[in-house]
């Protein structure tokens, strides 16, 4: 019984941790971006055991988070963790002139 409150617990904060990530990219996205990151938060989406790019089954975390250009609009942007590592980030981009 002990065993398994410490994978919940182990399970429970691996998944914290992976929010805190997702926020620091959905941020991080929206400042570079120049538009408003609505609710300063993400939402997990969906969760599923993945093998990884180093051969390792991992668990992918789908984050949803939305954001505003203009003030009066709404758009929805997602974060793909593989533990803690990034996968993809579809959401703001930054202006043109940034990019170069």
């Amino acid at each position: 019984m002990m065993l398994l409150a410490i994978a919940a617990l182990a399970f429970w904060f691996a998944g914290r941790a992976a929010a805190e990530t997702a926020t620091q990219y959905g941020r991080h996205a929206c400042q570079r971006a120049g538009v408003v990151w609505l609710d300063q938060s993400v939402h997990l989406l969906s969760m599923r055991p993945r093998r990884g790019g180093d051969g390792w089954i991992g668990m992918e975390r789908q984050y949803g988070f939305e954001y505003s250009i203009n003030g009066d609009d709404r758009h929805a942007g997602r974060i793909v963790l593989h533990g803690r590592r990034l996968r993809s980030l579809m959401g703001p981009m930054p202006p043109q002139d940034a990019l170069h």
